[in-house]
This record gives structure tokens, C-alpha cells and sequence, in this order.
């Protein structure tokens, strides 16, 4: 039998005698669709993005592409985690949405909850981006619509009322609560009440960096928020921003950050540990792998 090679990316799929004897040694039945599945794209998506047109949930065809891979069908995974929502995101069609709508009381409720809380109607790829969310992540409609309330909130905190979020902001928000296993409501609380005293202690934040009382970019938030995760009080990223300052003439995020970094690594993180454990020592530049980085020595 012939050899046909198809690329997923990364990835190859290859049909083969060879192939379908592993298959059929194996006896799996939801690998041997997948792979089925693969063949007729041509290898031309991941596989986990045939998980609505297989219908299946991510357990199952997690599972399936798990037996392939076991089976040297395709290469291996680079990584467990979830993928991101434009690689790998389900393909629903049109029917597969009718039949969940229609099927499920349950995402009918809270697929109308959404329409309300955004104050729109939701077209069809918008409802395949929840059915993703439930479907293919497993997130429950409860935490699902936590989610979105969560991002409606960050987005008018950000913008002003009436402002809404789109669904690929909503869906990466999603992924991202997949990643942290947030699919309770349990956790989704704590996880809530995390985010808003982090929110609270932002402008604390923003006035020791020199910023006043604006709202951080995004990209200035992920800082922040990295920074209370590593457990800085205000005070200790004060004391950075001073350094930096020293150094640089200027707020420099990146180095800003490679300070509070070193600091955790070395268990300091109040303004008293800091200068008993690192107070006499100075900035020096290093190169490693061609880019330049700084640390204290």
C-alpha cells in the first residue's frame, strides 16, 4: 500500500498498511474515526479541532488523539495544556448548534442569560463559541456564565458603562479559567474574590510606579498582578521602581520585573527582607543566549 504523508502543522499524518494494522491491533474505535477524520481534512487542522464535527467532548477526543499518538500515528503533543482558542478551537457547525440548543434545556438557559447580560443576540458562531466552552472544555453553564459576567465587568471597569466584551475575548478568558482548572463554582468564587482584592490594591500599585491614579494597560496589569501572585506589597515594588529608576533614568517594566523576580526567588519580598537580604548589592549586566538581562550581583 502507498504512502500519502499529511501535515498538521507540526504535525504528519501517514496512511499505511502499517497504519491500519496498528489501528486495527489496537482495536479503538474513536482513534481510528479520528484518524479517519484527520485523512479527510488532509492533515490541515489540529487534531482536537474536530471535536464538533465528531461531536465528542474533550475528554473523549483527547483521549483518542492520546491512543494515536501512543500509536506513532502522529507526533507527539508539545504540550498538555489546553490549546489556545485560534489554534485549536472546535469547528461547530450550524447543526450541531441547532441539535445543542434544541437538545439541551440547559444551554438554552444560558445561552438567552448571555444574549441578556450582553444586551445583543447572539449569532451563530457567537453560540459555538459557548458550545466550545461547555462542550469542549467541560466548563459547567454556571461557570460559563460567571465567565462572562467576569469579562463584562473587567471591560466597563476598563471602558465605561455600556461598554460589552467580545466572544474571543470571552472565549480567552475561558480557556485561560481551563488552564487554572476553574470549572466549578466553588472555584470560580474563589478565584472572583481573588481577582477583585487584587483589583482593589491596583492603585496602590500604579501611585508608588509614579502613574497617579489611571487605569494600568493590560500589559501593565499582568505585571501587577504577577507581582501580588509573587506576594509584593506596594512597598517592595516601590523599592524596585527606585532601583530601576537608578539604572535606567526611567520606568522600565521588563526590569522592573527581573528585580521582583530575583527577590522571590530568593524568598524576599518585604521592604525589611529586602534590605537585610539584598541591600548592598548592585546591578550588573549579563548576556545569555544573545539577549542582554539584568541582575544583581
Amino acid at each position: 500500500m502507498s504512502s500519502v504523508l499529511i501535515h498538521t502543522g507540526d504535525e504528519g499524518v501517514t496512511l499505511t498498511g502499517q497504519a491500519v494494522k496498528r489501528l486495527l491491533e489496537r482495536g479503538n474505535g474513536d482513534a481510528a474515526l479520528l484518524y479517519l477524520a484527520l485523512l479527510r481534512r488532509h492533515g490541515g487542522v489540529p487534531p482536537r479541532s474536530l471535536a464538533g464535527e465528531l461531536r465528542w467532548d474533550r475528554a473523549r477526543i483527547e483521549a483518542a488523539e492520546r491512543t494515536l499518538r501512543e500509536l506513532g500515528l502522529i507526533a507527539p503533543a508539545a504540550e498538555e495544556l489546553p490549546p489556545e482558542p485560534a489554534e485549536e478551537r472546535p469547528a461547530y457547525r450550524q447543526t450541531d448548534i441547532a441539535d445543542r440548543l434544541e437538545g439541551s434545556a440547559e444551554f438554552r438557559s444560558l445561552t438567552a442569560e448571555v444574549e441578556r447580560k450582553l444586551g445583543k443576540k447572539l449569532t451563530a458562531p457567537d453560540v459555538g463559541v459557548l458550545l466550545g466552552l461547555n462542550d469542549y472544555l467541560g466548563l459547567p453553564a454556571d461557570v460559563i456564565y460567571l465567565l462572562v459576567c467576569h469579562c463584562s465587568e473587567r471591560v466597563q471597569r476598563r471602558y465605561g458603562p455600556g461598554r460589552r466584551p467580545g466572544m474571543k475575548q470571552i472565549e480567552r478568558e475561558g480557556y485561560a479559567w481551563a488552564r487554572m482548572g476553574i470549572d466549578s463554582q466553588g472555584a470560580a468564587a474563589e478565584y472572583l474574590k481573588n481577582y477583585a482584592q487584587r483589583q482593589e490594591r491596583v492603585p496602590q500599585y500604579m501611585r508608588v510606579l509614579g502613574l497617579g491614579e489611571r487605569m494600568p494597560a493590560a500589559s501593565e496589569e499582568k505585571y501587577l498582578t504577577a507581582w501580588q501572585e509573587m506576594g509584593f506589597p506596594p512597598e517592595t515594588v516601590a523599592l524596585a521602581y527606585d532601583r530601576t529608576v537608578l539604572k535606567c533614568h526611567e520606568l522600565k517594566w521588563p526590569y522592573l520585573n527581573g528585580i521582583l523576580k530575583r527577590w522571590h526567588e530568593a524568598g524576599l519580598h518585604t521592604p525589611e527582607e529586602v534590605e537585610a537580604g539584598d541591600g548592598g548589592r548592585k546591578p550588573q549586566e549579563k548576556t545569555s543566549g544573545g539577549r542582554g538581562a539584568w541582575e544583581y550581583v
